[in-house]
C-alpha cells in the first residue's frame, strides 16, 4: 500500500485525525479545573518561557514563532492571572525578560506530564525497531511542515 491513490487517501485520513487528536486530547488533559483560567496556547507559552533562566520576550515570540507584540497580549494575560513575571533588564531596559512563578512552574509541570505520559505511551505499544521509523517519518514530515512555514 505504499504508493497509490488508495495510499493517499489513508495517509491523508490518518494525517487529519492525529492532528485533530492531539489538539483535542492535549486540551482536555491540560485544561482541569486547576488550570481552567488559561487556553493550550497560554501553556504552550508557559513551556517556551520554561523553568530556567528568565527569557527575553523576543526569544519566547522566535519560540513560538509570533511576532514580540502578538505575544504581549497572551503575556499580559498569563502576567495577571498569575502564572509569569516580566522585568525590564538590569544592562538595556529595553529588553522585557519573563520567567514563571510557581503558579507557572505548577502548570509547565502538568503540561510536562502529559508530554512524557503521551510518548510512554506511544513507545509501550512499538518495539525498538518501530520506534525508530516512527522517528524517522516524524522527522521528515516535521521537516515537509517547517520547509512550508518558511516559505
Amino acid at each position: 500500500m505504499k504508493d497509490g491513490p488508495n495510499a493517499d487517501r489513508v495517509l491523508n485520513e490518518l494525517l487529519v485525525k492525529l492532528f485533530k487528536n492531539i489538539v483535542e486530547i492535549e486540551e482536555k488533559y491540560l485544561i482541569t479545573p486547576e488550570f481552567k483560567e488559561i487556553s493550550v496556547n497560554d501553556m504552550h507559552i508557559i513551556e517556551a518561557v520554561g523553568r530556567g533562566e528568565p527569557k527575553s520576550m523576543s526569544a519566547v515570540a522566535r519560540l513560538m514563532s509570533v511576532t514580540t507584540g502578538t505575544l504581549t497580549k497572551s503575556m499580559d494575560g498569563l502576567s495577571e492571572k498569575g502564572y509569569i513575571v516580566r522585568e525590564r533588564g538590569k544592562k538595556d531596559k529595553r529588553v522585557v525578560f519573563a520567567s514563571l512563578t510557581e503558579k507557572g512552574r505548577q502548570a509547565y509541570a502538568h503540561h510536562a506530564s502529559f508530554h512524557r505520559k503521551m510518548i510512554e505511551r506511544v513507545k509501550g505499544k512499538l518495539n525498538e525497531q518501530e520506534t525508530t521509523v516512527l522517528i524517522y517519518a516524524l522527522a521528515k514530515l516535521n521537516d515537509y511542515f517547517y520547509q512550508i512555514y518558511e516559505r
